[in-house]
């Protein structure tokens, strides 16, 4: 099988799960794929969903988005918007109404610098992320 040279994800993803002390069963196991198609993707051989990517990141403890961004799913700007996104979501010190109203000032001043804004969801409906062709047998349709 030839490589799909997607990036160096598979290199980035074998430094994370080493770096994070696991086999490549335990973090099969861990993100619910199975060991020989994550083996695939190591070795650049498989190109992996967006949710591949998010389950196997969330086993990691790393950034999804960085992921994303490895695998060509993302580019980097749309990552900075994502991640910026999420830690206004995620601030405990400000509630609801706050998180929101920051939300659209930092979307305002955006558009007013010329940036397109991009929505998460977008990512659910990617192509590649949708086609299915290198579904991982253990994942259920």
């Amino acid at each position: 099988m030839a490589s799909l040279h997607v990036g160096n994800l598979g290199e980035y993803l074998r430094e994370q799960r080493r770096s994070a002390q696991l086999s490549l069963r335990q973090l099969a196991d861990a993100a619910g794929v199975s060991n020989p198609y994550l083996s695939q993707i190591e070795r650049g051989l498989r190109k992996p969903s967006a949710e591949v990517l998010q389950q196997v990141a969330k086993a990691l403890r790393i950034s999804a988005e960085t992921l994303y961004v490895r695998a060509g799913i993302l580019d980097e700007k749309e990552r900075d918007e994502l991640e910026t996104r999420a830690v206004i979501l995620a601030d405990p010190s400000i509630n609801e109404r706050q998180k929101q109203v920051l939300l659209q000032i930092y979307e305002s001043f955006r558009k007013e610098n010329g940036f397109e804004t991009s929505s998460y969801e977008d990512l659910a409906e990617h192509p590649d992320a949708a086609d299915g062709r290198d579904a991982d047998p253990k994942q259920t349709p």
